[in-house]
């Protein structure tokens, strides 16, 4: 039986490439700790055939010795020397797989942005293997990965040369949803609810080594003590090294995100050139692209569909949770976390971060309103009126005319809506039919922890409620 938790989908369309009539060229990519190489080992088990990972920030002498190495361990009586170039290697390495019996012939290349080190010579090697050797047969499967998403984006998917639409199958993987995180919680026989795993999520978003180190006989709240505040926990230093491992000068990609942890609701690209102190130049658009394909950032528009009113936000819950709360911690602080839990930062930290909790599993969103089968385009919406004030950070426009405005709440207890409150969502409900001047119905849509309590404040105000329990919707 498989120990892997969720990745269903993923685990069968990989597993299926065992069956295919053709050589696949298969690319994996995500954000570090996600579990990519995990789940190809999972999917391939001991079948693979030849696998090798790259060594970080070494040189190209080191990794062909790696690779050389790599093929020594598949092939214990291989006697030839070892290459000076990767044509060489990757010529070494058909040879090698040209004398197995295995019926598909497996290629794993772990961290694959880390082999291609300046003027090695690496990508057009990889070219020459697959187009001149690879994908003439019938039996390779060559699997790449790699941390570094926009790396893999940009000189793999996107390749303009020699890998040019050559990738068969990319595949990113996603953080873990709710659903998959409670998966992962019952299989280490933790009796937690829905609120006590959503605690955890919002530190540590849905990051399977993250949840690792989680122990099921404290507290989340002891457990975010240890994992994050304690000397070794493991997440205390974890940022720097998520940073540099995956961008070269990864300090300007800290800069952005630190400039959009100022602001919950998100900034401009205007806004993060002046917080942050970058230049506005074209290679900010690509800082903005790759914290994005590495699922740091967000990019959303506007409800109006203005591009030049799209916000950024930070949405990793861990980059976020380090930013505001580990950072400038010592690490002979004590019960940091579990001693923090009424002060007024924690509470609004907990309602920002319960948002992004919503805005993650959209999907479970629309399968609760059951909307699932209808067209709908998500947004945010804001006032262009400084006087009114009023924002809407989820609006999911529906081809049905009909428009879910939606407010996230979170609270320890059941939700309620009192007078001013009232009187506040009436608000923003005319504010934002004066100035889109939409025609569609309003629904008002009311996302809690634990429900609304109905009063006469509430009465014919909220059409559709939901509560954490519908996020962990499969």
């Amino acid at each position: 039986m498989s120990k892997i938790i969720g990745r269903v989908k993923e685990l069968e369309l990989l597993r299926s490439l065992l069956n295919s009539d053709k050589s696949e060229f298969i690319a994996l990519y995500g954000r570090r700790r996600v579990g990519k190489t995990f789940l190809i080992r999972e999917a391939y088990e001991d079948v693979i055939t030849f696998q090798v990972t790259g060594l970080a920030n070494s040189t190209s002498t080191h990794q062909l010795a790696n690779f050389y190495l790599a093929m020594l361990k598949f092939d214990v009586s291989y006697s030839a020397q070892a290459p000076t170039n990767w044509l060489l290697a990757f010529h070494q390495l058909s040879l090698l797989l040209e004398k197995s019996k295995a019926p598909k012939k497996i290629v794993f290349i772990d961290e694959l942005p880390w082999f291609d080190s300046p003027n090695s010579g690496f990508i057009q090697a990889l070219e020459h293997f697959w187009n001149s050797w690879a994908s003439a047969r019938k039996d390779v499967l060559l699997i790449v990965c790699g941390s570094a998403a926009s790396w893999m984006i940009k000189k793999l998917l996107n390749n303009h040369g020699g890998l040019h639409n050559r990738v068969t199958l990319r595949l990113k993987i996603n953080p873990f949803t709710l659903y998959e995180c409670q998966l992962f919680m019952q299989a280490k026989h933790a009796n937690w609810g829905f609120y006590q795993i959503a605690e955890l999520y919002m530190v540590l978003g849905g990051i399977p080594f993250y949840w690792e180190q989680v122990q099921v006989n404290k507290s989340p709240a002891q457990n975010v003590d240890r994992i994050c505040f304690s000397e070794d926990g493991a997440l205390r230093t974890e940022f720097s090294n998520l940073f540099s491992s995956l961008f070269s000068q990864s300090e300007r990609h800290v800069k952005i995100v630190e400039a959009l942890a100022t602001k919950n609701k998100g900034l401009t690209r205007a806004e993060i050139i002046e917080e942050s102190g970058l230049s506005n130049s074209g290679r900010m658009t690509e800082l903005l692209s790759e914290l994005e394909e590495s699922g740091f950032i967000r990019k959303y528009p506007s409800f109006e569909k203005k591009i030049r009113n799209s916000l950024y936000q930070l949405v990793d819950f861990y980059t976020l949770f380090y930013i505001k709360f580990i950072r400038d911690t010592l690490v002979f602080d004590e019960n940091n976390w579990s001693g923090a839990v009424d002060h007024p930062q924690h509470r609004a930290w907990s309602g920002y971060a319960f948002e992004l909790l919503c805005l993650a599993h959209l999907p479970q969103i629309r399968k609760a309103l059951q909307i699932a089968g209808i067209q709908t385009a998500s947004s945010s919406w804001q006032s262009r009126r400084s006087d009114e004030g009023a924002q809407i950070d989820l609006v999911i426009d529906r081809r049905d005319q009909i428009i879910n405005l939606c407010e996230m709440k979170f609270s320890i207890n059941s939700f309620t809506i009192d007078k001013n409150y009232a009187l506040e969502l009436r608000n923003k409900m005319e504010v934002f039919r004066t100035e889109t001047k939409t025609r569609k119905a309003l629904f008002l849509t009311l996302i809690t922890t634990f429900g609304l309590k109905h009063n006469s404040h509430s009465l014919g105000l909220v059409q559709n409620e939901l509560t954490l329990e519908d996020l962990f919707i499969e």
